[in-house]
């Protein structure tokens, strides 16, 4: 057995963006006291999910490279790997991100968010190529919300390239009049948490949902097992940190690889 514990930062939307650095180096070192090996954090959790007037606002590359340094600085200080909603310009194009850090404050690389729901396209251009990362015994990858959801691919890309995880950083909050979720993957849900257990068992991986702790939302933070069993969730809308131990050698991208293209 090699194990691994991971943690799901299911915290509140931060007030300003000077927030949301305190918010996740809190959590980080939160973390560290949990003894887990590794952190993610909702979707563009820095500086914040662009929401009304901030849809307008540029990006601040000043601003964004402070906040990478000061979570690096955490991750280092509280020996946890980090995975980071973030955002970034490319080319002078914006894109969501997120960005990995290693336990030792190494930035690994990011992970850009392909597949864009419609609502982000006047905000935000497409990435276009995928990635997996290392962490100690930990191979992973990372699907951001909408792409996570609504197409398979995504998730089943990273596990034929060898990974263990799939992390699922989103931004999902409740719509007016919506069913006040209690119960993960209740059939009165709407169809996301069911998508979440249909990515790990239809590729026998671990699949790890995070979304913000906010009023009412319609999807909560959970850890699936590869069989697509819910190992762990977070009561809906409570802030705190999700922790879950995960055996990787049950993760064997067995059906994954099966996966017959021609």
């Amino acid at each position: 057995m090699t194990t691994t514990r991971i943690a799901l930062a299911n915290i509140p939307y931060p007030a300003t963006p000077d927030d949301s650095v305190r918010l996740a180096r809190e959590a980080i070192a939160e973390a560290g006291t949990h003894g887990a090996d590794i952190i993610c954090f909702p979707e563009v959790y820095v500086p914040g999910y662009r929401l009304g007037a901030a849809n307008e606002l540029p990006i601040d590359e000043a601003f964004l490279e402070r906040a990478w340094d000061a979570v690096a600085h955490a991750a280092r200080e509280a020996n946890v790997a980090v995975v980071l909603g973030t955002e970034r310009l490319v080319a002078e194009e914006a894109r969501i991100t997120v960005l990995v850090i290693d336990r030792d404050g190494t930035r690994l690389g990011f992970q850009d968010k392909v597949q864009l729901d419609p609502t982000e396209e006047s905000t935000y251009a497409p990435g276009s190529t995928r990635a997996v990362f290392q962490s100690g015994p930990l191979t992973f990858g990372v699907a951001i919300c909408h792409e996570g959801w609504r197409y398979p691919e995504t998730v089943r890309w990273a596990v034929r390239n060898g990974a263990q995880l799939v992390f699922h950083p989103g931004f999902h909050e409740a719509e007016p009049g919506g069913y006040r979720a209690s119960t993960f993957a209740d059939p009165c849900n709407s169809f996301h948490e069911k998508a979440a257990l249909c990515r790990a068992a239809e590729n026998t991986c671990y699949f790890a949902t995070v979304n913000y702790a906010t009023e009412g939302p319609p999807t909560t933070s959970a850890v699936v097992g590869p069989d697509g069993t819910l190992l762990a969730y977070q009561p809906y809308g409570k802030a705190g940190l999700l922790v879950a131990d995960i055996d990787l050698t049950l993760a064997t991208g067995l059906l994954a690889s099966r996966l017959r293209t021609g």
